[in-house]
């Protein structure tokens, strides 16, 4: 009984203390979970792999933390170091196939603005560090939020530009030629003013320094408006005008800046 009195506590710590781990393309865009592609400062991002997290914590207030559950993401340029703000952490669990998750905001100084480079990220848990991983950053990575394929994108009247009764008990319907939707993205570049690390934008309109282009069904949308969104952070928030797409219940949304576009898979729902 001795001797497993002493390796209860050892295991305990061992299991405690293991190596935080990012996989091979882990270090994805955090709309389209892209993999190999570069990221953008003051967008959101994802991180799989393991040991990351020891417990699953969500950030409940605004600015973002920097440390979330014991867990802290550092993005290193030379000698520059900066903590990332934090959204959400997940611990794996083998036995039902769950990968460590991390969801962050990439910090808007950890280059120059519009500028490319590649930094190391490392990612500490309770103490432990990973070894740094590289990834390139870039002005932009576009992408559109999504569940199941379909735009996070909003009507006028609040509902979802989805086709009616995709989603059971909720009032989803589609947009018309001439209406103006709200569509959520991120990985939009830099905006005409700076805000801080892990802060929304309430305090004032910021629009994106580089106009973005729309297409809807592959024809190009009148855009009102490209910019942070208010009350989220590292979300971009476009404003769009439908025009004279074909009707359908999966018609692709796109967005297209700094010869980048967000792949043709996120659709809204378009009638006549």
């Amino acid at each position: 009984m001795r001797i497993y009195a002493f390796l209860l506590p050892l295991a305990a710590s061992l299991a405690v203390a293991q190596t935080p781990t990012i996989v091979s393309g882990g270090i994805v865009n955090g709309a389209s979970f892209q993999k190999g592609l570069a990221i953008t400062p003051g967008s959101l991002i994802s991180i799989f792999g393991t040991s990351l997290a020891s417990k699953t914590a969500q950030a409940d207030s605004i600015p973002l933390s920097t440390s979330l559950g014991g867990v802290t993401v550092q993005f290193v340029n030379g000698s520059n170091t900066v903590n990332a703000p934090m959204l959400y952490a997940q611990p794996d669990d083998p036995s039902k196939n769950v990968t460590s998750q991390i969801n962050l905001q990439v910090p808007w100084e950890i280059v120059p603005s519009g500028t490319s480079a590649t930094v190391n990220v490392v990612v500490t848990n309770n103490g432990v560090a990973s070894q740094p991983t590289p990834v390139s950053v870039a002005p932009f990575s576009p992408a559109v939020f999504s569940s199941g394929g379909r735009a996070i994108a909003q009507n006028a009247d609040g509902t979802l530009v989805w086709p009616a009764g995709a989603i059971p008990n909720l009032t989803t319907h589609p947009a018309k030629m001439g209406d103006v939707i709200t569509i959520y993205a991120t990985g939009l570049g830099a905006v005409d003013s700076a805000v801080a690390d892990g802060q929304n934008s309430l305090d004032k309109l910021r629009h994106t320094v580089t106009p973005p282009m729309v297409l809807v069904g592959g024809i190009s949308a009148e855009v009102q408006f490209s910019g942070l969104s208010p009350q989220f952070v590292g979300v971009n928030q476009l404003n769009v005008v439908i025009p004279n797409a074909a009707a359908g219940d999966s018609v692709p949304l796109q967005i297209q800046v700094g010869g980048i576009t967000s792949p043709d898979s996120v659709t809204i729902a378009i009638s006549q």
